[in-house]
């Protein structure tokens, strides 16, 4: 009995770490992860977050927005276009990456420029 117990812990671990490794952030923890840090997504493509609320996008052609979190989410603006565009993040505990998911379930995922 006490070896079906031990396995049944052992099955249920990778579940158990896949959780956590996917629990969506707090709205500090955002803060946290983003204020005056920057980001590298794929392709080299590098987003700057500033304390200030500004953030620079730079894919080879530079582009300044504002940041700010609300609710728990990440959430962007990029002029002239106007209007607020919200995401869920999580924390990869794995390799330390950001993902930003889209209310369609689109996951955009960042490193630390370090």
């Amino acid at each position: 009995m006490r070896q079906i117990a031990s396995i049944l812990i052992f099955l249920m671990l990778p579940v158990a770490a896949l959780a956590e490794e996917s629990r969506l952030m707090t709205g500090p923890e955002i803060e946290a992860a983003l204020n005056d840090r920057t980001l590298i997504y794929p392709g080299n493509i590098k987003q700057v977050f500033y304390a200030s609320g500004k953030t620079l996008y730079d894919n080879g052609s530079p582009s300044w927005g504002n940041w700010a979190v609300r609710d728990a989410q990440y959430c962007s603006e990029w002029p002239p276009a106007g209007g607020w565009s919200c995401y869920d993040m999580q924390r990869q505990t794995s390799d330390g990456s950001l993902r930003f998911i889209s209310d369609t379930g689109h996951v955009t995922e960042g490193v630390y420029l370090e």
